[in-house]
């Protein structure tokens, strides 16, 4: 029994602290990208980045470029079906940690405010506006909103 205790522990750390990378990429040249809480960073289709997978969060991006209008929005994010089986197998409360993660793969085109996104590498580009909702709460998110806060009861 002490075993298998250890073993559902152990199972729980690790999907927990399962992290997916990506690369970002950009239209325009000198474009730098700050996502969540994570250091501001250069885009280049070169750099892998690693984020933390989740199940009920979100990434807020700030991307800029000196001289034009930032991007503000939510990166979209990829159901992983894998993470949910193991955690049915092996231990359920774990699909609160680790049903989502971010995609390989990211092209910011701010001129556009267009963000793309895709799987594998050959596959079409998916594009992503973000929406007002969505631009709103990143600006929050980064201290830059227009709008006050408003509380309902």
């Amino acid at each position: 029994m002490r075993g298998l205790k250890a073993s559902a522990i152990a199972c729980v750390l690790a999907l927990s602290g399962c992290t997916a990378t990506t690369t970002f990429n950009s239209v325009q040249n000198d474009v730098k990208i700050t996502v969540d809480k994570y250091p501001e960073a250069a885009i280049s289709s070169t750099e892998q980045h690693k984020y933390p997978t989740t199940s009920f969060g979100q990434y807020e991006f700030k991307a800029h470029k000196e001289g034009t209008e930032p991007m503000y929005g939510l990166l979209p994010l990829k159901f992983n079906g894998g993470y949910l089986a193991a955690d049915i197998i092996l231990f359920a409360p774990a699909a609160f940690f680790n049903l989502r993660e971010v995609f390989p793969f990211y092209e910011f085109d701010i001129d556009q405010q267009v963000l793309r996104y895709k799987k594998e590498e050959s596959d079409a580009w998916t594009e992503y506006k973000p929406s007002r909702v969505e631009i709103e709460r990143a600006k929050a998110f980064f201290g830059e909103s227009e709008l006050p806060l408003t509380i309902s009861h």
